[in-house]
């Protein structure tokens, strides 16, 4: 992720320049974001946000509120953000899953019923003797 090798981590543990936020039971070491926000230097994103409401009228009023509350709650933290994309991959994967057992029910169920057919016509075709 930051482009330096197991061993370097290791150099930067011992020499006190970076050290993990966890590591596990088997030695695996974690780092935070914060943590690898500094190694790279990465500053942290400063921005400004306005909203800005406007009606024409007093009698407006009700819709100034209401895009007063749209734009209080569109400001969403990143991690939401990440969350939601999350959710949207694992919604379209499941859907994809959902949709080829579906094909392949209705495929099986074709072909259930054209056995069934093909059986009455064999049958309809036998001379009774």
């Amino acid at each position: 992720m930051i482009g330096v090798s197991a061993q370097a981590l290791r150099n930067w543990d011992s020499n006190g320049k970076l050290h993990p936020h966890h590591t596990t039971t088997s030695g695996y070491r974690y780092y935070s974001d914060e943590q690898l926000n500094q190694v790279m230097n990465v500053k942290p994103k400063n921005r400004i946000i306005i909203g800005y409401c406007r009606v024409s009228s007093h009698k407006q009023k009700d819709d100034l509120e209401r895009q007063i509350e749209i734009i209080d709650n569109t400001e969403e933290s990143e991690q939401q953000e990440l969350v939601e994309d999350l959710v949207q991959i694992i919604t379209v994967f499941s859907c994809k899953l959902q949709g080829k057992r579906a094909n392949k029910a209705k495929k099986l169920i074709r072909e259930l019923m054209q056995e069934e057919t093909d059986g009455k016509s064999h049958k309809s075709n036998v001379d009774p003797k």
